[in-house]
């Protein structure tokens, strides 16, 4: 499956980044690999031309890394970088020139860790500078993912990648100008958002002033909105309750407490986008309290050991359990992600089974 064997390389990244410190070792330890995720053949040189060269771009011996054909075109232009480059629109200077005298219909330039995909969406037959679909492969993604799918060789639809092209281009933009106003706001911006609550000039002391004030709404304002997401979840869902007798047998000391209560809720409410929010149900345990999906022991989503002074909890997204140790409830925000991916693979029919002891991280 593709999803596994991203998860293979993404991990890579994380253990290897730093044996990556040249262009060849990106190639052979992860962008061969994602290729062949994809479903190409990487040792069919017809297939993933390396050192692709076209005559037509008139600058000799200027060559791309790879050029990969689909139904015998070329289809995608591959440029790389070792990891430590941080890609810029410099970088793009050979698959311009190339994408414009080949039946190229995407180029991509990437690091080894960071992917950007460029088509060209403003003008016919020249690549768009900016790029409409940027991830870092260490951390993926549902969505991101189900949009790495339609590369796939037996997936590769022309019309249905460019259908969100679009959409991607400017939404990714848009994302990068608000966290980048959220961590900095602008004169400008702060001038725009208090403008009519302040009396009297816009002095350097009064933007100093203000500038701290919007960035902390700026927070609070996303802050809200999960929460908003989380009432909202506990407003239209049902909890199941599991008699304790089914939980487990013979035992009369079953307690749900407040904490694993709020960290059920805080757990569906992060996945609710993924998986139908009434599959998510909490059976809870003598020694901890389950949170499964479809009501079902052998679909764990996440384990909530909370009947001890140090808490932990335990996710399943690398098809074992691994314990993490938490200090408050906020904390499992930081792990939303996982919980996602694992929700997206229940979601997409998969049972994870578990196949080695716990890990425990923290103590």
């Amino acid at each position: 499956m593709i999803e596994e064997k991203i998860k293979i390389l993404a991990e890579r990244i994380k253990s290897h980044s730093s044996a990556m410190i040249t262009e060849e070792a990106v190639k052979t330890a992860v962008v061969l690999p994602f290729f062949a995720a994809l479903g190409y053949d990487i040792f069919n040189p017809s297939e993933v031309i390396p050192e692709f060269t076209a005559d037509a771009v008139g600058k000799k011996g200027e060559k791309v890394d790879y050029a990969i054909k689909v139904d015998d075109k070329i289809r995608i232009l591959v440029e790389c970088k070792p990891i430590a480059v941080h890609l810029d629109k410099v970088h793009l200077a050979q698959l311009y020139r190339y994408f414009s005298v080949t039946s190229a219909k995407f180029a991509l330039l990437t690091n080894g860790r960071h992917f950007q995909l460029h088509t060209d969406l403003d003008e016919p037959n020249k690549l768009d500078p900016l790029p409409f679909l940027k991830f870092d492969l260490s951390d993926i993604n549902a969505s991101i993912l189900s949009e790495i799918k339609k590369f796939g060789r037996n997936e590769f639809d022309i019309p249905n990648i460019l259908a969100s092209a679009s959409r991607l281009k400017y939404t990714s933009e848009i994302k990068t100008q608000i966290s980048s106003l959220m961590e900095s706001p602008t004169e400008e911006f702060v001038r725009q958002v208090t403008a009519g609550l302040y009396e009297g000039r816009f002095t350097s002391a009064v933007k100093d002033m203000l500038t701290p004030l919007v960035k902390n709404a700026f927070r609070e304002v996303v802050r809200d909105s999960v929460q908003s997401r989380l009432s909202s979840a506990l407003a239209d869902t049902e909890v199941i309750d599991v008699p304790v007798s089914a939980a487990e047998p013979n035992s009369d000391e079953v307690v749900t407490t407040a904490e694993e209560m709020e960290g059920f809720h805080i757990v569906r409410a992060i996945v609710r986008d993924i998986i139908r929010a009434n599959r998510v149900i909490m059976r809870d345990q003598k020694s901890y309290c389950g949170i499964i999906i479809d009501n079902n022991n052998r679909k764990p989503l996440a384990r909530l050991h909370f009947n001890r002074s140090v808490k932990y909890v335990s996710f399943f997204d690398k098809n074992d359990e691994e314990r993490i140790r938490i200090q408050t409830l906020d904390d499992i925000y930081d792990h939303a992600q996982r919980l996602r991916d694992t929700a997206a693979a229940y979601a997409e029919g998969k049972n994870l089974v578990l196949e080695s002891p716990v890990a425990e991280q923290g103590g």
